[in-house]
């Protein structure tokens, strides 16, 4: 009976390694070969990011200002060949000082120019970036 308990227990630690190890090997699969970014400076010290990624049909688009400095307050908007798609405002938090923007756009037929600008009012600071998906 111990052996056959400790049997048992070597087959459910090997099979709860080996899960443990395809988890591990699975994560960079999950990373999608087809996402475009793009990054620059801004006008001031701050620095920002455009990110579009397929999703069900659909495009996610993820603008992102890093300025390092919580508690700023910021205007964006983002485009979609040649349109507004959406605005907001947004306040920089967290330990970064930054703030990010999701939204999911029709992904039309052709390529789609997509375009990300971030203003703060208070200083005068511009974000300005874009990419084709």
């Amino acid at each position: 009976m111990e052996t056959t308990t400790r049997t048992t227990l070597a087959k459910v630690g090997a099979l709860a390694l080996s899960g443990v190890m395809l988890a591990g090997l699975a994560s960079p699969a999950l990373a999608n070969d087809a996402d475009v970014i793009k990054r620059g400076a801004c006008s001031g010290n701050s620095s920002w990011k455009l990110k579009a990624s397929p999703q069900n049909s659909r495009i996610e688009v993820e603008g992102e200002v890093d300025s390092n400095r919580n508690g700023q307050n910021w205007k964006w908007r983002m485009l979609h060949n040649g349109k507004v798609s959406a605005r907001g405002t947004a306040t920089t938090s967290g330990p970064s000082g930054s703030f990010d923007v999701r939204r999911l756009m029709v992904d039309l037929s052709g390529t789609d120019r997509i375009g990300w600008r971030a203003k703060n009012p208070a200083t005068g600071e511009v974000c300005r970036g874009s990419l084709r998906f």
